[in-house]
């Protein structure tokens, strides 16, 4: 790697500051924000759900400044992407705080939860969570395959799965999305496809993981689980060959999961 100027460097350092000055600026706007807020107020999750808009705004941030650091000085900059990386982060714990991180549960059992944001409409919801998935890929994109985070996005990717799916109010969705008519078809026929991409391919990550790295047994856990959620997701919007198909392929990964811890080959 060749050796960086000192009027490179300080080209970079003064072309980033304004973009630290917004993330200074957004942090201490969350933290006035967490001290305003207590259990109990209406409108606590709808605040969380700003929260975690802010967070994913403060991960572009980081986003630019390794962009200008490739544009300036040829070196990826790591450390802005972790940054950006651990930012994602707090924003999916937002959601995980309003909509819980559940993996595969009824959705009669999130009715509460989604009462709490029944203001915010499915257009908005599925903004936030394709934001959030984009700045997620971004920042994968940008570590690149052989990042040492490579199998952390697993878990990253996951998680932010989980909370898309809580997200949606499935009563309400499962009707548009069957209604042409219905001023919210659209946006729930989207996030509906986007919600059954993201479980199959989380499902398929921690098996991945499972297989090729950790030989975690939980991992294989989260993976069947996945599975399952896809399932209900097929129930609920009646496509049962689909949903049979899915079930026999989490009767065969569990299959696969015993097998190999009657050999010891998993943790």
């Amino acid at each position: 790697m060749a050796k960086v100027s000192e009027e490179a460097r300080l080209e970079f350092n003064n072309a980033i500051q304004p973009y630290k000055d917004r993330i200074t600026q957004t942090l201490e706007k969350e933290k006035t924000m967490l001290n305003a807020m207590h259990k109990g107020d209406e409108d606590l999750n709808i605040k969380k759900l700003t929260l975690c808009e802010d967070m994913i705004y403060v991960s572009s941030l980081y986003v630019v400044q390794n962009s200008l650091s490739m544009k300036l000085m040829d070196i990826k900059n790591n450390d802005a992407l972790n940054e950006g990386r651990k930012i994602l982060y707090k924003a999916i714990i937002y959601l995980e705080d309003i909509v819980t991180n559940f993996i595969d549960v009824p959705y009669n059992d999130l009715n509460e939860n989604q009462a709490s944001i029944a203001s915010i409409g499915i257009q908005q919801r599925y903004l936030i969570i394709r934001k959030l998935g984009l700045s997620i890929r971004i920042i994968k994109d940008a570590f690149g395959d052989n990042s040492k985070w490579k199998w952390s996005f697993v878990e990253l990717e996951g998680r932010f799965t989980t909370v898309a799916k809580n997200l949606i109010d499935m009563k309400e969705a499962s009707k548009d999305y069957f209604d042409p008519r219905s001023d919210n078809y659209e946006p729930t026929v989207l996030y509906i496809r986007l919600i059954e991409k993201l479980l199959n391919n989380a499902a398929t990550g921690y098996r991945d993981r499972y297989e090729l790295s950790t030989r975690r047994i939980d991992d294989m856990r989260d993976a069947i689980k996945y599975l399952l959620a896809l399932r209900r997701l097929y129930v609920v919007l009646g496509n049962s060959e689909q949903a049979e198909e899915i079930k026999k392929k989490a009767v065969v990964w569990k299959d696969k999961m015993d097998a190999d811890q009657k050999k010891g080959l998993s943790n």
